[in-house]
């Protein structure tokens, strides 16, 4: 699926959009709440091709995109959605590089996401988010998920319940 809004296109993600992204997220501050460090340009492009190539569960689909701000012709940052077939539900994530943060770009592409997801046949969407990360929260509220007392590894559960 290749989706656009008013400023963006989600491109299916591909091993070719490694060597842009890694200077995306290049940002050691960026991976305060995901965790991780910065991925070199190769072992982005294996993680990569290891996401391209799909889950080795059949039960379980990943589908990931790149944010492209059409405005600046850049790659800003991706939106991912785990779909699992056992449950019908859908657990989504978004990342946006610093430089590009502030600017409502990860709330337009998840939101889109959501958008999407709600036509496929999952019947909820969550996402999972640190109790601090209050950009991430307010992501979450504008793609239209809302808080549970769930926790997960310490993240609070959010949740979207598809019509």
């Amino acid at each position: 699926m290749t989706s656009r809004t008013p400023r963006l296109d989600l491109l299916p993600l591909g091993t070719e959009h490694a060597a842009e992204m890694a200077g995306v997220l290049a940002d050691p501050a960026l991976h305060h709440f995901i965790g991780g460090a910065p991925y070199t340009p190769d072992a982005l492009a294996a993680r990569y091709r290891r996401l391209v190539a799909g889950s080795p569960d059949p039960e379980v689909t990943w589908l990931n995109w790149v944010v492209l701000l059409r405005g600046e012709s850049r790659l800003t940052g991706t939106v991912q959605a785990t779909l699992s077939a056992a449950n019908g539900t859908a657990e989504i994530a978004w990342v946006v590089g610093t430089p590009w943060q502030g600017r409502g770009i990860a709330k337009e592409a998840a939101a889109a996401l959501v958008t999407w997801l709600t036509a496929y046949p999952v019947r909820g969407i969550t996402a999972h988010i640190h109790p601090d990360h209050h950009a991430s929260a307010a992501v979450a509220r504008a793609a239209g998920l809302a808080p549970t007392p769930d926790r997960q590894d310490g993240e609070v559960r959010w949740e979207f319940v598809c019509p």
